[in-house]
């Protein structure tokens, strides 16, 4: 996908998100809405979702809302491009996935992934958003760009 028209798709699937779960408070509910609308709007993503903190295991992340073939269950802190996201805080472009030290494999038609840390309005970690592409390079900065100002909005204000 071109730049320029990756640039509008994101300004234009954000206004459907921000218009979608306005007034909406459920956290399942917002997380769900922007993996459908944003698993939909990019022919790219292959896999679109969550993985949220297990509040009954120190560091282990689950599988939360999510659209595209099965996805792990769990995912300990540190381990593959979620865990790493999460433990760091930083968000992760991975080119390759192949190439990623410790990448988990969870569907092999994954080529190369982009895990955005979210937080609250505390700061608090309440999750990792997670896209997989089934193409090599398929994120660059301008999805790094908008999807951390987005999972910002949606999230922490």
């Amino acid at each position: 996908m071109d730049a320029s028209l990756k640039e509008q798709t994101y300004k234009r699937v954000t206004r459907e998100i921000l218009s979608v779960i306005e007034g909406e408070d459920n956290l399942t509910a917002r997380m769900a809405s922007l993996v459908c609308l944003l698993h939909h709007a990019f022919d790219y993503y292959f896999w679109t979702g969550f993985y949220v903190p297990d509040p009954n295991k120190d560091a282990e992340l689950v599988v939360g809302p999510y659209q595209g073939t099965l996805g792990c269950l769990r995912i300990p802190f540190g381990t593959g491009v979620c865990g790493v996201a999460a433990e760091k805080g930083e968000t992760q472009i991975v080119a390759d996935i192949h190439s990623f030290p410790g990448h988990i494999a969870c569907d092999f038609n994954s080529k190369s992934e982009i895990v955005v840390p979210v937080y609250d309005r505390d700061k608090n970690l309440i999750g990792v958003f997670d896209v997989d592409a089934t193409s090599l390079g398929a994120f660059d900065e301008i999805d790094k760009s908008h999807l951390e100002t987005l999972l910002a909005t949606v999230f922490s204000e």
